[in-house]
């Protein structure tokens, strides 16, 4: 049995501000044998493109004042992101792989490959082979992306959108200014 190393982050998210992240963001596995780094400086500043570029997520806004912090992140409640997050939803964020380092000098990283999903396209789902963290997911219908399961990391964007919305629980709170997909990305909306 693989035992915590010690390694690995753990702690208050609201202790790091987010110029700590100014140059990147870097997070672990629970064993500490995976680590991942997010190369992207304005992770905390910069909103990624919309992905409705034909709706603005908050149309009160108003462009003169300081602009809200960075909405990054997606959360999806499709059956099999549950299963893998061991929660009721899993925090992501979807980026291209160049913009990420996965550094796994034990070879602790392994795959398992996902075919029964709610898109149809098979989705390759790593994880720690020593603590059993998730770590990524690599989804066939987006060539060149990865999406990293943020719970490895010191601090989670707020969330920009949500799939599989349609499949959250009647108990779960709704998110406030996020773009909802019934199923899929780009899809029919909530």
């Amino acid at each position: 049995m693989a035992q915590q190393s010690g390694n690995s982050y753990t702690g208050d998210p609201k202790t790091h501000p987010d110029e700590e992240f100014k140059d990147g963001m870097t997070g672990t596995c629970l064993c500490g044998a995976v680590k991942v780094t997010i190369h992207d400086p304005n992770l905390f500043t910069n909103p990624s493109p919309n992905p409705n570029p034909d709706s603005d997520p908050n149309p009160n806004s108003d462009p003169t004042s300081d602009p809200a912090p960075a909405r990054r992140g997606h959360l999806c409640h499709c059956a099999n992101c549950r299963k893998i997050s061991g929660s009721f939803v899993s925090a992501n964020l979807l980026l291209p792989e160049e913009d990420a380092t996965v550094s796994d000098p034990g070879g602790s990283v392994r795959v398992y490959e996902d075919f029964a999903t709610g898109s149809g396209k098979p989705v390759r789902r790593a994880f720690c082979g020593g603590c059993g963290c998730p770590i990524l997911s690599r989804p066939e219908m987006l060539p060149g992306k990865i999406i990293l399961k943020m719970g490895i990391f010191p601090r989670i964007p707020a969330p920009e959108m949500e799939c599989f919305a349609a499949h959250k629980h009647v108990w779960e709170p709704e998110v406030q200014d996020i773009v909802g997909f019934k199923t899929v990305r780009g899809g029919e909306r909530v």
